[in-house]
């Protein structure tokens, strides 16, 4: 009961269909009640019809009564049966049962209709007198009657029963459709990316939350300008810092070539590393920047093989630094539908932290795979993996894992991310080493390319 009622307060829809359903059983209700008194009157109107129209029938055909003692009419059912006799018959009555006739009906009753007990039964008595002046009495038992006009009562309820629930269910279905433009927009908001920020349609939407959406849209528009002012910012940021941090690096390297002591050199040694560092982290930084920008990008059908060499190409030296065994282990080549320059920097992006994450003697396989309906490329390390809990976090700016004496930006796996969400590509993390949780495994989701093999 708690349940419902917090989903009462909290929904609109369940308000509404609550509020209806109640509203429709209140005058299903009412109207019941009316239809079921109108009936029992109508009955009973129409039953005094019938003893006025069987005494003008009497008076009209000018008919004498003759009371049977034990003779019996096929078909006669004493409840229902209308009796006709002589008012002044009445102190012929033989007995006190309502089975006989005469039956003892006051000799003084009133021309006109009445309710009486005679017999010990209840009678609906209609007297009239007749154009010779006789007076006669038709009368019914009250009883069937009234059992009569029940039965037809609840008949004309019959209507209100099916049409209820009918109406109910009609009610729900209504209230279910009115409201589906609704969800249909949360689900469509909910679809989308983070990225995302292109206005909703509201054309299809009705009237009374169009201006809701008006106003989202409005927001949008300041989070997109704002977001954009962010991204312009660190652009330009970076853009400015690369050549000063270019001159220092050259000016490191001039004077690492100057003969100097070996303490001078121990401390230039650090210095040139990290002037080094700060030239990646504006790279990245850019590189950031461009993944993040809402401009379009064109999309061509990309060599994954190509990209594999270039990237091995830039890396290869730092693989060999730290002795790792790095290579591409597919042999067929497949094309994927993407940006060239995209595809570049999520490869070298995903290889560059195998390479830096994976211990010196380790093994980096690059491989490529078709499935039924996408292309899948694989990145694998031999180092210590990501755990699941940390899975999702690592795609966060700045983010490193703890526990690793590797210096890193920790941009690395944004980039790959804010690339993969552009293109529209999925990515997915898992161990390489499934039974010892060791490795990591980089799976990148493509749509497959009908001309994807050569």
């Amino acid at each position: 009961m708690d349940g419902f009622k917090k989903r009462l307060n909290d929904s609109v829809q369940v308000r509404l269909s609550v509020t209806l359903s109640l509203a429709i059983l209140i005058v299903a209700v009412l109207a019941g009640f009316f239809a079921f008194v109108s009936a029992i009157n109508e009955t009973h109107e129409m039953q005094d019809e019938t003893l006025r129209q069987v005494a003008i029938l009497f008076d009209r055909q000018k008919m004498t009564f003759h009371y049977p003692v034990v003779e019996q009419v096929v078909g006669d059912d004493e409840e229902s049966r209308v009796i006709v006799q002589y008012l002044t018959d009445s102190s012929k009555a033989t007995g006190s049962d309502d089975a006989t006739t005469p039956l003892p009906f006051p000799a003084r009753l009133a021309d006109g209709l009445s309710t009486l007990s005679v017999a010990g039964e209840n009678f609906r008595v209609l007297v009239r007198t007749m154009v010779g002046g006789e007076r006669i009495v038709v009368a019914q038992e009250a009883d069937v009657r009234e059992k009569e006009a029940r039965k037809s009562a609840w008949r004309s309820l019959l209507p209100f029963l099916i049409l209820f629930p009918v109406l109910l269910l009609v009610v729900s279905d209504l209230v279910r459709k009115l409201f589906r433009p609704i969800a249909t927009l949360s689900d469509e908001i909910d679809q989308r990316d983070e990225q995302a920020l292109h206005p909703i349609d509201d054309n299809h939407l009705p009237t009374e939350i169009r201006p809701f959406v008006v106003a989202i849209n409005r927001l949008l528009t300041r989070v997109a300008q704002s977001m954009e002012a962010q991204r312009r910012f660190i652009a330009d940021a970076a853009h400015e810092l690369r050549s000063p941090m270019t001159a220092l690096s050259l000016q490191a390297e001039r004077l690492s070539a100057i003969e100097m002591s070996a303490a001078a050199y121990e401390r230039l040694l650090p210095l040139s590393r990290g002037i080094e560092r700060s030239r990646k982290l504006i790279d990245q930084l850019l590189a950031l920047a461009a993944a993040q920008s809402s401009s379009d990008r064109s999309q061509t059908s990309v060599s994954v093989h190509e990209v594999y060499r270039r990237v091995l190409e830039d890396l290869l030296s730092l693989a060999e630094r730290k002795r790792i065994d790095i290579g591409v282990e597919s042999i067929e080549d497949v094309q994927v539908n993407i940006n060239a320059m995209d595809l570049l920097i999520l490869v070298k992006n995903l290889v560059d932290n195998a390479i830096r994450y994976t211990p010196v003697g380790g093994r980096v396989d690059l491989t490529v795979e078709l499935a039924q309906e996408a292309v899948i490329l694989q990145v694998k390390d031999s180092g210590p993996g990501i755990s699941a809990e940390e899975q999702m976090l690592v795609f966060e700016p700045f983010y490193r894992s703890l526990g690793t004496d590797e210096a890193g930006s920790g941009l690395g796996l944004s980039i790959v991310k804010a690339i993969a969400d552009r293109a529209g590509v999925h990515i997915r993390l898992s161990f390489s080493d499934e039974m010892n949780k060791s490795g990591l495994c980089v799976s990148v989701w493509f749509k497959r390319v009908k001309e994807g093999l050569k």
